[in-house]
Order: C-alpha cells, then sequence, then structure tokens
C-alpha cells in the first residue's frame, strides 16, 4: 500500500504506539520547508510515546531473534491445511484466509449460497459453542473470525481447528 496506519502489534500489544507508514514518493511529497506548509498534518494519538517505542523496540527485537514472520509463514501453511476438512461442512460457504488471519462465511444453503437469517446470529452461536470449548473467537455477523497469536504452536492450532470443528458441527445441527 501507499500508505499504512499500524498501531497495537507495533508493541506486541503491551503499549500503546501508533505510526503511518508511505512509500519514499509520497514521504519527499511532504518534504519542504516549513513556510511552504508541505507537512502532512496527521498524528494518531499515541504517536511517539518514549515508553511505546522502547516496546516497540524491544518487540522488534524479538522478532528478529526469534524469527517470528518465518514461523508465521510456516504456521499460515499449516493452518490453510487444518482448515480444509472445515469446507466439507454444510453450515460453511467459504473460508478465507490471509496469513493466521481467517474468515469463515456461516450460509444456511450451500448449493444455492443462501444465508441465514440476520436473527438466527450463526456467527454468534458458532462463537459461544467455541467458548464453552475453551476457544474465544469472534463472529462479525455470520462471518467467523480466528486470528490465532503470531507465536502460536503447531498443537495449539489443532486444539483451535477441533473446537472449531465440534462448534461447527454442533450449530449445523442445531440449525436443522
Amino acid at each position: 500500500p501507499d500508505l499504512l496506519c499500524i498501531a497495537k502489534g507495533l508493541t506486541g500489544g503491551y503499549m500503546p504506539l501508533a505510526a503511518t507508514l508511505t512509500t519514499k514518493t509520497i514521504y519527499k511529497a511532504f518534504l519542504g520547508d516549513y513556510r511552504e506548509l508541505k507537512t502532512f498534518f496527521h498524528g494518531h494519538s499515541y504517536t511517539g510515546n518514549a515508553l511505546g517505542c522502547a516496546a516497540a523496540l524491544a518487540n522488534l527485537k524479538v522478532f528478529k531473534n526469534e524469527k517470528t514472520l518465518a514461523k508465521v509463514k510456516r504456521s499460515s501453511q499449516i493452518l490453510a491445511r487444518l482448515l480444509k476438512p472445515l469446507n466439507k461442512l454444510p453450515i460453511v460457504g467459504d473460508i478465507r484466509q490471509c496469513g493466521l488471519m481467517v474468515g469463515i462465511e456461516l450460509i444456511k444453503n450451500k448449493e444455492t449460497r443462501i444465508p441465514f437469517p440476520h436473527t438466527n446470529r450463526m456467527g454468534h452461536k458458532v462463537a459461544m459453542g467455541c467458548r464453552k470449548r475453551g476457544l474465544l473467537i469472534r463472529p462479525i455477523a455470520d462471518i467467523v473470525v480466528l486470528i490465532p497469536p503470531l507465536n502460536t504452536e503447531e498443537h495449539q492450532l489443532r486444539e483451535m481447528i477441533d473446537i472449531l470443528h465440534a462448534s461447527l458441527i454442533s450449530t449445523s445441527t442445531s440449525a436443522i
């Protein structure tokens, strides 16, 4: 992207800190003498907090030392493999994944792609089923969102998907 506003993850969630990143071309467009008023008049509530910056630097050091991004790539591939069987469930319309971020669309009829009535709150029901089994996930209407921490181990991913699978099955059975 040309502009990227980032926060939370910079410090590993320990301190508030935000930043705006951009390409060199856009950055240079705002360079100039103060009298030219080329400044990008924008700021985050938590920009430049000294303690937040120290936490961010420590977090970046952990990323480098523990090779976090390489581990995330491997974990993402494992997660994709674990998610495949969920596609066979009648309640699952689509599974979208980007890295460790997953959205699972819940539908009433797989063939016609007819959604559930919003009043059924199927995403909420699946989330509550997961909660009862020890997994906290977030529903956004009838999209179930799963975003494991970046340091999640393979056995933990398996456990998450097993819980999600059981919750999807019990919810689809009760929806019939």
